[in-house]
């Protein structure tokens, strides 16, 4: 069943070909309901260039500045307690998801920011001949007192059209679920799956897929992280790399394929695949396999500690020829965190990288 909130979005469509950016209009404070929406615009990157202007991801982030697979094992990857979801594994917050996600580093009255952040994002189309399929949002939001910071990167296959509905929806569906602050898993949980079924009925019911990494970041302090497929978010700790999220990889979870009666197998020359088709085993969309693939997230509610530099979210055009250490080590030195992106992705490119690439980094 379609999620009754979708047909409550207001927006205007300005499109340039295939590209296209969604713009909504200010209407008071973004307080009460996602119908009174802060000015924002949620926006794929138009003609994908090395050299094109990727800046309209969100509002003027010069405020938010501060003024003063084997790389689980190769790097240090963040730990969590995991309690099983009904597909998989979902991380519980640190102190507890019934204490839900407002933060006690800020001040309950005002609710004011703790901390400075600020974002950039990049994305180039790839060599792979099927056109851009990737998807950015990056967005500064306030709600309820509260300084958000949503990113998400939507990485497409066999189409571009479920990664730019997710784009589009899916951070409309989390936030509208009415439990979201104080039982945020759960909330996360229904909103995926609502829109994975507004996706199935409405927009690829067959052939057409899309991983997603989203976050919400909150008051700086405090955030959330959803994942499904092989989309990656790390962060940087006094230098060394943190993984937040698990690849969704068919090799890693042949179990879960198997007990939803599919099989895992690699033919020469090519990588694991679910049924032989699909190279991850959690997507939305792909209506042909969805009976041997789930849009189950994992979802980590984790606190974002004064050692934290940033935070790194790429499609797998990064990961594939870069590690979580080499991606921090290559910005370490960057200070400004379009920039960050931007080299990030010039130098997945230049190490060779054939697939779209798109980033978003975060400083504090």
């Amino acid at each position: 069943m379609a999620h009754s909130n979708l047909h409550k979005r207001k927006s205007t469509l300005t499109a340039d070909g295939n590209h296209a950016a969604f713009k909504t209009s200010r209407k008071g404070s973004y307080v009460e309901t996602l119908d009174r929406k802060a000015e924002d615009i949620f926006t794929r990157e138009e003609k994908y260039s090395e050299d094109g202007n990727y800046n309209e991801t969100g509002d003027d982030n010069n405020e938010e500045k501060s003024e003063g697979d084997d790389d689980v094992i190769e790097d240090q990857q963040e730990e969590g307690e995991y309690l099983l979801g009904d597909d998989g594994p979902t991380a519980v917050a640190e102190d507890g998801i019934h204490k839900g996600l407002f933060t006690k580093d800020a001040d309950e009255d005002n609710k004011t920011s703790t901390r400075h952040f600020s974002h950039g994002c990049h994305l180039v189309e790839g060599k792979m001949n099927h056109g851009m399929e990737d998807y950015v949002f990056a967005q500064h939001r306030k709600l309820n007192g509260y300084d958000l910071g949503l990113y998400a990167i939507f990485d497409g296959h066999a189409g571009p059209d479920v990664a730019k509905y997710l784009q589009n929806h899916l951070f409309q569906n989390i936030l509208s679920e009415p439990d979201f602050w104080e039982n945020p898993v759960h909330a996360v949980k229904k909103a995926c799956k609502a829109t994975d079924n507004e996706i199935l009925e409405n927009i690829a019911d067959w052939r057409g897929g899309s991983t997603a990494v989203v976050a919400i970041l909150i008051n700086g302090v405090k955030l959330l992280v959803i994942n499904v497929g092989d989309s990656r978010a790390i962060s940087c700790k006094n230098g060394l790399a943190k993984q937040l999220t698990v690849d969704h990889e068919p090799e890693k979870e042949k179990d879960l394929v198997e007990s939803r009666g599919g099989c895992v197998f690699k033919r020469p020359g090519d990588v694991p695949r679910v049924d032989g088709q699909l190279a991850m085993t959690r997507a939305f969309g792909d209506g042909k396999l969805k009976e041997h693939i789930t849009a189950e997230p994992d979802v980590m509610i984790k606190k974002i500690d004064e050692d934290t530099e940033f935070i790194i979210f790429a499609s797998d055009g990064l990961w594939k020829v870069m590690t979580n250490q080499e991606a921090c080590d290559c910005i370490k030195d960057v200070d400004d965190a379009q920039k960050a992106a931007t080299k990030l992705v010039k130098e997945a490119k230049s190490l060779g990288s054939c697939d779209d690439i798109s980033c978003i980094v975060v400083m504090f």
